[in-house]
């Protein structure tokens, strides 16, 4: 498979780089939405969240991740005092795109530590709002180095909840997984993790022996879609004009 190519905004032709996939994917994670907050963790996510909100989902909510509600050019439009965030988080009306350390086949997610709790190899961030997040909104994953390190058979503490222990939480969610690879979900009988698309350049071997479980993986895998022209032209002149975007991915 080779790097996909987009008709550039003055008619050329421009390679669409590994990064620019990934502001695609995480992007759509945000499509349909309606008006829900968007709290995207990272810069591609973030772009992604931006695009989103320029494109196609227009009635999402950005934040500054302090007390404003601000446009996709940063743009103050409104104040969310802390007590309505919460009230967004625990109410289903929020989509959070975290991070994760080790993920798991059923999407348990853990940012604490490596190794056992009471003697951890690796102390990391820490729970923090994970459990929260999971439990009462929608969260997505970015992960942008995919490895058999972060997904693992087993995760070494759980944070984030996955679909194997969130009986009953009426919110719960885990609408994709983005990595440096591909895009991955949970669309299967028993809520395992699905190969959705590959990123061009990307071989579903590649993703397979950079996995270390067994992914659930269709006959045929899809590519991670191209952005549009006016897409390239709103993340590399508009969002991300410096192409900070390339030291998460830099393929």
């Amino acid at each position: 498979m080779s790097e996909g190519v987009s008709e550039g905004v003055n008619g050329g032709v421009s390679e669409v780089t590994r990064a620019e996939y990934c502001v695609i994917a995480c992007a759509e994670a945000w499509r349909g939405a309606g008006e829900i907050l968007a709290s995207p963790m990272g810069l591609i996510p973030s772009v992604g969240a931006r695009l989103a909100r320029h494109t196609f989902a227009p009635d999402l909510l950005l934040t500054d991740g302090e007390a404003l509600l601000v446009g996709p050019d940063g743009t103050v439009e409104g104040w969310l005092p802390y007590r309505q965030h919460l009230a967004l988080v625990t109410g289903g009306r929020r989509h959070v795109m975290m991070g994760a350390s080790q993920i798991d086949r059923y999407g348990n997610q853990n940012i604490a530590c490596i190794g056992d709790w009471a003697k951890p190899l690796r102390q990391l961030l820490g729970v923090r709002g994970a459990p929260v997040n999971t439990l009462n909104n929608p969260t997505s994953y970015w992960v942008p180095r995919h490895s058999r390190r972060v997904f693992v058979e087993r995760v070494d503490m759980v944070c984030g909840v996955g679909y194997d222990r969130a009986a009953g939480a009426r919110h719960h969610r885990v609408p994709r997984v983005v990595s440096d690879l591909g895009v991955f979900d949970f669309a299967t009988p028993d809520h395992a993790m699905r190969l959705a698309s590959v990123h061009p350049g990307v071989s579903v071997e590649q993703v397979r022996e950079a996995t270390g479980f067994d992914l659930v993986i269709p006959d045929e895998v899809p590519l991670t879609r191209e952005p549009t022209a006016g897409e390239l032209r709103l993340i590399r002149e508009v969002i991300d004009p410096h192409g900070t975007r390339a030291r998460e991915v830099a393929v």
